[in-house]
């Protein structure tokens, strides 16, 4: 099933950054190139990092080593029947596969129900199947809001395999952004004014700098979980 996005073109001014919101890492990744840096978001302005600090949030190792093995697992053998796609229905994706699963062994769903935990506490139900998007190293999503016809108030998603930058952009105003860096095996949520107001992207391998510094980008697995509309 296809993902069901808006996507937004706009210019693009480039951001100054002059705030930094700093996450204190619990149990810092080796295999993450910036995690000692304490900083996982960066913003344009104070103002806007204050405005969406609950509502945008990234938790570094909030899976092990063993735990995205056992994920690796599951998804592996789907994933390499297909062939990677570099057009999108909209133009959104450029470079990925996907794929969607309702059930998962054990282990796995013991991981997806401490996602939904941290990310979907208000009780609302939950988008059934797990959206798991597959990019290639030289894949990138393209800036777009998921369409509030299928995709509800919130989403969470685990990054395996490689660190990556995604960026936020207020979608009427492009000099007002965010970056967040997604290490491996790091867990991201956004929510309300985050997920409507500002486009979200994964920067392409050759764009992705963070804080002035290179992220090498890999192969990128997303396992993605979505409330419903209300």
């Amino acid at each position: 099933m296809k993902l069901f996005l808006t996507l937004l073109k706009q210019s693009r001014k480039p951001a100054v950054y002059i705030e930094v919101y700093q996450r204190r890492l619990s149990g810092r990744s080796s295999t993450s190139l910036l995690a000692a840096r304490d900083e996982l978001i960066v913003g344009s302005s104070q103002e806007l990092v204050r405005a969406l600090g609950a509502q945008v949030d990234v938790r570094p190792s909030f899976i092990t080593e063993e735990e995205e093995a056992a994920l690796l697992r599951e998804l592996e053998p789907g994933l390499k029947k297909k062939r990677y796609e570099f057009d999108h229905w909209d133009d959104a994706i450029h470079g990925y596969r996907e794929t969607e699963r309702s059930s998962w062994g054990p282990a796995c769903e013991d991981i997806l129900n401490r996602v939904r935990s941290a990310a979907f506490a208000d009780g609302r139900p939950l988008l059934g199947p797990v959206h798991v998007l597959d990019l290639d190293k030289a894949g990138y999503i393209k800036p777009h809001i998921d369409s509030v016809k299928f995709c509800g108030s919130t989403i969470a998603g685990l990054s395996l395999l490689s660190d990556s930058i995604m960026r936020l952009v207020k979608e009427d105003d492009p000099n007002q952004q965010l970056d967040l860096l997604l290490t491996r095996r790091s867990l991201y949520i956004l929510r309300d004014q985050a997920r409507y107001n500002f486009t979200h992207e994964i920067l392409k391998n050759e764009e992705s700098v963070f804080s002035g510094q290179k992220v090498p980008r890999h192969r990128r697995i997303s396992v993605i979980c979505r409330n419903l509309p209300s």
